[in-house]
């Protein structure tokens, strides 16, 4: 098949700046394209031109990058609006056999849904209303918008949670649930653990990275052997001077580490050698970091925010609790072969040829019924 994938997100934003990169290849979405290529499938990529890697490179597929407009209303950090793209759909819907596109809440799944919706998958993420703006535009829109123009639209979900809430939207929902991908042969999957914990988030409020500094402080103060273990913190933000001085403060320096933002490459060596990955987070969605942390033989501790918890739960790949704190963190340490060998068994389950071949399955299976 030719497949057509839009996602003219390709990262997250930070307080609406769109951060510089040099590479878009580490992201979750081209690796499912990737996914489809190995398939046997010929693929397009479709983003929005302000995600345009600083450094030009060559891709394994097609990628288009069209420019956004309107960018004071609609702000290509949150809900980026192409005229190019919907003339682009108009002019070549006919060239391909699938379009998949990211989340019923973006133009380029409402121009999809208008110009070629028995194409169309829309994978969905979202499990509640955005916040921004008191939640008033994701309400206009999901009240106003999607049952006018997604009526028929097929959506496939991409956890549990953003099943049920995507489900009271639209009514052609699929039963198969499809999570982020992962490329595997980009991690190595590791049953050796040294004495370590690692967070891998950006460095802002909504992350909640103190209280897991505070958390990991407890665990630390339980044994002498305790004191030996160290808190790897891999990323950037805005608040990392702040979380240095608690860390300061605390007397945690020997303990807890800042390496700052990392590749692939240099993120899954520390990944890979964890004992679990850290989570405690005011707010997010389907977290890339987990599945790159199983597919790591790395188990989560997470609390119940992100969506790819039921992942966690029903596979124990982890321990997910609200309010966790250095109990938790021993009971991962104790039982950490058990919680390793799991993630290292479920690890296909992630990769990006196995989502992709979901994806497929999904759209058959209603074109089947159809």
């Amino acid at each position: 098949m030719k497949v057509l994938i839009l996602n003219s997100i390709l990262f997250t934003a930070d307080n609406y700046r769109i951060p510089k990169v040099k590479t878009i290849k580490d992201t979750m979405i081209y690796s499912v394209c990737l996914g489809f290529k190995e398939l046997g499938h010929e693929v397009t990529l479709v983003a929005a031109d302000d995600y345009r890697p600083t450094d030009s490179e060559d891709y394994d597929f097609e990628v288009l990058f069209f420019h956004s407009c309107y960018k004071r209303v609609f702000s290509p950090s949150v809900i980026p609006f192409s005229k190019e793209l919907r003339k682009f759909l108009k002019d070549n819907q006919k060239n391909y056999d699938m379009v998949v596109s990211s989340e019923i809440f973006s133009f380029p799944s409402l121009f999809a849904s208008c110009i070629c919706n028995q194409k169309l998958v829309v994978w969905h993420e979202l499990a509640v209303y955005p916040r921004k703006f008191c939640r008033i535009p994701s309400r206009i829109w999901y009240d106003f918008v999607v049952p006018k123009y997604f009526k028929s639209t097929f959506v496939v979900a991409r956890s549990v949670a953003a099943k049920s809430f995507i489900s009271k939207h639209c009514k052609n929902v699929s039963d198969i649930v499809v999570e982020h991908g992962v490329n595997i042969d980009r991690f190595v999957a590791s049953k050796t653990k040294n004495k370590q914990f690692v967070v891998i988030s950006q460095l802002i409020p909504r992350k909640n990275i103190q209280s897991i500094i505070r958390k990991f402080k407890q665990f630390v103060e339980l044994s002498e052997e305790n004191s030996a273990y160290k808190l790897y913190i891999i990323g950037r933000g805005p608040l990392e001077d702040t979380l240095k001085e608690l860390v300061a403060e605390l007397h945690l320096s020997k303990n807890v580490v800042f390496v700052g933002f990392l590749g692939h490459d240099e993120l899954k060596v520390y990944l890979s050698e964890s004992m679990a990955m850290l989570i405690d987070t005011f707010q997010d969605n389907n977290m890339v970091s987990i599945p790159e942390s199983i597919v790591s033989g790395t188990p989560v501790l997470t609390n119940s925010v992100p969506t790819n918890k039921y992942t966690i739960i029903a596979n124990d790949l982890g321990i997910v609790k609200d309010e966790w704190g250095s109990a938790e963190i021993e009971r991962i340490v104790t039982n950490n072969d058990y919680y390793v060998n799991r993630c290292v068994d479920y690890r296909d389950k992630l990769s990006y040829q196995y989502c992709a071949s979901q994806l497929i399955k999904a759209f058959n299976n209603r074109n089947n019924k159809s």
